[in-house]
């Protein structure tokens, strides 16, 4: 199961994380970020202990939705080292993501 990011905790998970850190902005109404929901949690499993999985509820963390300019869901943002590396916008198959992850 992919962590739950707030902005309490951002800091310390995310920006702080000596692991890549793959986050998914979603909600809970939005029906392209339910298709991504499985790939998400099976890439949490596959890459435990390679990348921290996380998740981003855009309703309930306005702030850091507004932080990375998340305009559309789902959203995926790679973090690595404190700095965006790259982003997608829309479902992502499992493949894509592996790509975004390289």
């Amino acid at each position: 199961m992919a962590m739950n990011i707030t902005k309490q905790n951002f800091e310390a998970e995310v920006m702080n994380s000596d692991l890549p850190v793959l986050i998914d902005f979603t909600a809970a109404w939005c029906g392209p970020c339910r298709m991504m929901g499985p790939v998400i949690d099976e890439l949490t499993t596959d890459l435990a202990g390679k990348v921290k999985v996380c998740k981003v509820d855009v309703d309930a963390e306005t702030e850091l939705a507004q932080q990375f300019k998340v305009m559309s869901i789902p959203t995926l943002v790679v973090i690595e080292n404190g700095k965006v590396k790259k982003s997608a916008l829309g479902f992502q198959s499992k493949e894509k993501v592996m790509e975004l992850l390289k």
